[in-house]
């Protein structure tokens, strides 16, 4: 993570100013980006690079690549995570070196790295369709369930050829879209067309889609929650965008603390006077991470009367990292504002079979657009969905897909465009996104023992959820909300003053420099809420649900005698 420094932020402020004095006041604009600030002695270094031959034997520099590469930044596979791996090395060389045996990764929504089983029935049909010779051998109706071997024929012959290593059709193989549309259509109770669905590894990709698709310049908006899974942030800064400040008084507000601090920036943070791409949008955390419309109308009208035109809305649910379920009003709420302002819903929703209380059901953004009576002509929605989190958790095996809605035939020609120049997505992924979204049914021979298997992780899920919750808010000065769903908690931690002052010294963030000296002491893995974005002077860490349950002990009473030593450690 580089480093800016209260000094350089003021001398960049005035050099800003300087530049743009000849700018009304509605043309000055300062923003919320990745990239660091460059104080004077390194833009006259890179000036003086720019007149002179550089040592290097390699034209490729920092100075050189993508500067939209050095914007995007990811938190959650972030400098704590890349201290984590140093310190589990050093464990595996020398034994007893830490005050701790293992190191326990809480950042990441990986959940079979941390012991998570896969679903047996799926992986028994892609064994089988990887390797077809074994179908037809005697053992193998010992070895598999008769439904797994029927369901992979069913699969190979949709494939042309039968063959798992060649490329599909960009879209995916037909046959499996048509699985997936009948399971939308099963789970939402209105049509879904097989055209529509567009199969990629994983969810990330086919949001990189439509960020490629959407972003024409600076000058175009999409409006983000905050906080936020910084998918969204990193694919809008690679594709020419970046965070804007909500307002003025806000933006005050913040800078009081990055002088104050005298740190490094949050991942997700830059300031330049210039154009912006991604309007943020504050969940309400006094309110259980709730979507106010009142707080969208706020930041279209804001954004729009910079010459702004905002061209989506993001909202992921359930959140990551906030772990709401949003109610099904609220959900109607968003759709008509999302018709009423024209705005295609880009609706995240991984986490679908990840709800926790009894309270709240998921319902896909489709059915409730679709339940309103809005239909295709009424408005563009792009659905993610993927095999990555749920109760399957099969994160490495890279599927998930995109349901495109709303958009006229030229458009969905160009995104099908944009599709194929990554030729397809790899077809183990489009197999199990198939096998997510139509697992067994009651009367097949591997219900019951997928039924245990999926109601066993989800319910483990659930437990651990509480305990950690209880954990976290019988702390001092942390508050967390309820996890309604997704993998997430994402309490919010007081500090005493000293541990700010602390933070100041080593010229970090407040939370960064908390999660740091836990590592350290626990070997706890969290990642720092500035990575997601926060309310400016409040300080968050999200921690997965994910570790075992026999490891959750362990975790909660680490943390708790971390906690307690922290505080008594810099009382005020």
């Amino acid at each position: 993570m580089r480093k800016f420094v209260a000094g350089s932020l003021k001398n960049a402020l005035t050099r800003s100013s300087q530049r743009n004095r000849a700018l009304s006041s509605s043309q000055s604009r300062f923003f919320f980006s990745s990239a660091p600030l460059l104080d004077s002695s390194a833009s006259t270094s890179m000036a003086d690079s720019s007149s002179s031959p550089s040592p290097s034997p390699s034209s490729v520099t920092l100075q050189t690549i993508n500067p939209k590469v050095l914007k995007c930044e990811y938190a959650v596979r972030g400098e704590i995570v890349t201290i984590a791996q140093r310190l589990q090395q050093e464990l595996l060389e020398n034994p007893g070196s830490h005050p701790f045996d293992e190191i326990l990764y809480c950042n990441i929504g990986n959940p079979q790295s941390l012991g998570q089983q896969p679903i047996t029935f799926f992986r028994e049909v892609l064994a089988l369709c990887d390797h077809p010779a074994i179908l037809d051998k005697s053992e193998t109706q010992g070895l598999f369930s008769a439904d797994a071997i029927e369901r992979a024929w069913q699969i190979l012959d949709q494939i042309p050829g039968r063959a798992t290593g060649a490329y599909s059709h960009s879209q995916g193989i037909k046959g499996l879209r048509d699985t997936i549309a009948a399971g939308i259509e099963a789970r939402d109770g209105y049509p879904a067309d097989p055209n529509d669905i567009f199969l990629t590894d994983g969810a990330s990709p086919a949001v990189h889609m439509m960020m490629q698709l959407l972003i024409r310049s600076e000058k175009d908006g999409i409006l983000c929650p905050i906080p936020q899974y910084p998918l969204y942030s990193a694919s809008i800064a690679l594709h020419g965008g970046t965070l804007l400040a909500v307002n003025q008084a806000e933006l005050a507000n913040f800078l009081k603390h990055l002088i104050a601090w005298n740190c490094q920036r949050p991942t997700w943070l830059r300031l330049e006077v210039g154009s912006w791409s991604s309007v943020p949008y504050y969940l309400d955390e006094a309110s259980g991470w709730g979507l106010e419309i009142s707080e969208l109308k706020k930041q279209l009208e804001g954004a729009k009367s910079k010459g702004i035109t905002v061209r989506a809305l993001v909202v992921i649910n359930p959140g990551n990292p906030t772990g709401q379920v949003l109610a099904e009003d609220n959900q109607r709420d968003i759709v008509e504002f999302c018709k009423q302002e024209g705005l295609v819903l880009l609706a995240d929703e991984v986490y679908q079979e990840n709800v926790y209380v009894p309270d709240k059901k998921f319902h896909s953004f489709k059915k409730i657009s679709r339940s309103m009576g809005y239909g295709e002509e009424d408005i563009a929605l792009v659905s993610f969905q993927s095999v990555s989190k749920g109760y399957y958790g099969e994160c490495g095996k890279r599927g998930g897909y995109m349901e495109v809605t709303g958009f006229s035939a030229d458009i969905r020609e160009q995104i099908y465009k944009v599709a194929s120049v990554n030729l397809c997505s790899n077809i183990s992924g489009q197999i199990l996104a198939s096998l997510v979204m139509s697992p067994p049914k009651v009367g097949d021979e591997s219900y019951e023992s997928y039924r245990a298997e999926r109601d066993g992780i989800l319910s483990s899920l659930a437990r651990r959820a509480r305990t950690l919750e209880d954990a976290l808010n019988n702390l001092e000065g942390v508050t967390c909300n309820k996890a309604e769903g997704a993998m997430y908690l994402f309490p919010r931690i007081n500090l005493p003053q000293k541990a700010i002052e602390a933070a100041k010294a080593e010229k970090t963030a407040p939370d960064a420099f908390y999660c740091r000296r836990l590592l350290n002491a626990t070997g706890i893995v969290v990642v720092p809420g500035s990575g997601f974005g926060q309310v400016p002077g409040t300080w968050h860490f999200r921690c997965t649900i994910l570790p075992q349950e026999d490891k959750i002990p362990a975790v909660v009473s680490r943390l708790t005698d971390f906690h307690k030593g922290f505080m008594d450690e810099f009382r005020d």
